[in-house]
């Protein structure tokens, strides 16, 4: 443990943290699969990629810690880019805490959804979609498949690696009926 200076976990929970948020933009999502490609749509994408991180650690104690870290840098980014906005230093605060509870929400209802005690579908058009757009039935069969493959993905990942800075996430969905047989699309 630490007294002063930076965590050993911080380097890796930034690397991780890229890796996410590399998917998070990745165009299909927005262009493909109907996402609102607003500040709102982008931040629903980095929080739905961060449950899936912070859903695979929270099995393991040892990586706990990590987790806080791979949390504390999100929000170290998310505190940035208000502040490159334009949000007057005096409201990011309060900006920063009402994207944490957001994210606290988006995280129940991810987990109800995966574990069957919710509708995930639902979960995933009520906070990926919002009020902006009605998602198409397939776009929102599309997203939770995702969901659950990365789920799958990521638990067969051991918790050290992803503690020592290596994410590896699947492929994005892309549907059959919405992409040329010659195109492929890499996040």
């Amino acid at each position: 443990m630490r007294l002063f200076g930076r965590s050993p976990e911080k380097p890796a929970a930034h690397g991780v943290y890229l890796a996410l948020v590399e998917q998070a933009r990745a165009p299909v999502f927005y262009a493909r699969l109907g996402v609102p490609d607003t500040l709102d749509g982008r931040f629903e994408m980095i929080a739905l990629h961060m449950f899936l991180v912070l859903h695979r650690l929270r099995a393991e104690p040892a990586a706990q810690r990590f987790g806080q870290a791979l949390y504390d840098v999100m929000f170290a980014d998310m505190d940035r880019a208000l502040r490159e906005m334009g949000t007057g230093d005096l409201s990011v605060g309060t900006q920063v805490k009402r994207m944490a509870k957001a994210l606290a929400g988006r995280i129940g209802a991810y987990q109800a959804g995966l574990a069957g005690d919710a509708d995930l579908a639902q979960a995933l058009r009520r906070n990926l979609y919002g009020t902006i757009v009605e998602p198409a039935p397939e776009h929102l069969a599309a997203m939770a498949a995702y969901l659950r493959r990365q789920e799958a993905d990521l638990a067969g990942q051991p918790a050290q690696r992803l503690a020592a800075g290596t994410l590896r996430l699947a492929a994005v969905p892309v549907l059959d009926s919405c992409v040329s047989s010659t195109e492929t699309l890499a996040p």
